[in-house]
């Protein structure tokens, strides 16, 4: 299997074009016409992870984090980026980045916290807004099927756990051929009365271009009547964060020692404690402080994160408990489950989990 080949099953796995942007994701550097000889599976590609790539034969790393996340202007090892990917260059090793792609997929980063916390009820914290588009076109009652079914393989009419979603309605359509034309049927300049079926799908904004091929290459039309419409509607299956209840709810001390003793952690900074019963939980892997609010509109009791700063614990506005678990923390299942979703892609090939330390944090007590 060569690099162009993997990565292209991963860009489909992890639906790159739902990242951020912001982000840095998909291939940073390899070629893709190389033979993929071992997969190494980690959370940032740092330099000593590239070393173990080295020793374990493998000639690709897909990382959580993106090494490269700004511009690099020169590759020279004068920091810790740039010798990370010097090294790989060097020795021919491709690099494959995911992350907020990751974090916005439905069973990705947050799907798996509130799993260990063993929460109920789960939806998305921040559902994509903007993000689903309408198209309706109109298609001679004979070839409905055949439209559709494209439509269908195209991407069209997915709508969370639900494929091959559409609507038709059966009209009447009138088109009048004039010069220049080359009608499917009728005759020239004479108006024309056709059976046709309105179909509607709803899809997501990055498959339009390969939606509207589709339609177009099923279509007997010349000219094919459609309309695009942006939905206003948030997509409920892709966003940031997550929230969900716990079986039984808890005391607040004893929801942070509950914390502590899942997430194997050391300490927990949290906003003042409010004297209230911890039942809903939201959560939001890495960085999170910009899902408070959301959490607070969702009606949650505490809200788990990483990387709050000072100012954002004011944000609680002792309505809910800020507490910060730490970035790495948070995000500490991330590599098992790369790992467990990619042997499960490819399953005659074997995928190895790093057991590099890459956390930069660290605490003395």
């Amino acid at each position: 299997m060569t690099l162009k080949e993997f990565t292209s099953e991963l860009d489909k796995l992890f639906s790159l074009k739902q990242a951020e942007d912001f982000d840095n994701v998909g291939l940073l550097c390899g070629n893709p016409t190389r033979e993929v000889s071992g997969v190494l599976v980690c959370h940032d590609a740092l330099e000593n992870v590239v070393d173990e790539a080295i020793l374990k034969n493998c000639n690709v790393i897909v990382t959580f984090h993106p090494i490269i996340f700004s511009g690099l202007k020169s590759i020279t090892g004068k920091n810790y980026v740039e010798r990370a990917v010097l090294k790989a260059i060097e020795y021919k090793i491709a690099i494959y980045a995911i992350h907020t792609a990751f974090d916005n997929d439905y069973f990705g980063v947050n799907y798996r916290i509130c799993n260990e916390l063993g929460l109920k009820n789960q939806k998305i914290l921040m559902p994509k807004s903007e993000n689903l588009l309408q198209l309706v076109v109109y298609v001679p009652s004979d070839y409905s099927e055949k439209v559709k079914n494209a439509l269908f393989e195209a991407g069209a009419g997915s709508i969370g756990f639900y494929d091959e979603c559409s609507f038709s309605v059966k009209g009447n359509g009138t088109f009048r051929p004039i010069e220049g034309s080359n009608p499917f049927l009728g005759t020239y300049n004479v108006r024309e009365n056709a059976d046709e079926e309105m179909i509607s799908v709803i899809f997501e904004g990055f498959k339009k271009n390969q939606i509207l091929s589709a339609m177009k290459s099923a279509h007997p039309y010349e000219e094919v009547a459609y309309q695009l419409y942006a939905l206003e509607n948030d997509n409920q299956y892709v966003g940031l964060g997550r929230y969900g209840e716990l079986e039984q709810e808890m005391a607040e001390k004893d929801f942070l020692k509950f914390v502590k003793e899942k997430f194997n952690l050391e300490v927990i900074r949290h906003s003042e404690f409010l004297n209230k019963k911890i039942k809903k939980v939201g959560v939001l892997g890495g960085s999170g402080a910009s899902g408070i609010s959301a959490a607070k509109a969702s009606g949650c009791d505490a809200y788990l994160t990483g990387d709050v700063k000072y100012h954002d614990f004011f944000q609680s506005e002792n309505q809910m408990i800020i507490c910060d678990i730490g970035h790495f923390e948070s995000e500490q299942f991330v590599t098992e489950q790369l790992v467990e979703i990619l042997s499960e892609k490819f399953p005659t090939f074997a995928f190895s989990k790093s057991t590099e330390k890459t956390n930069p944090v660290n605490y003395f007590f």
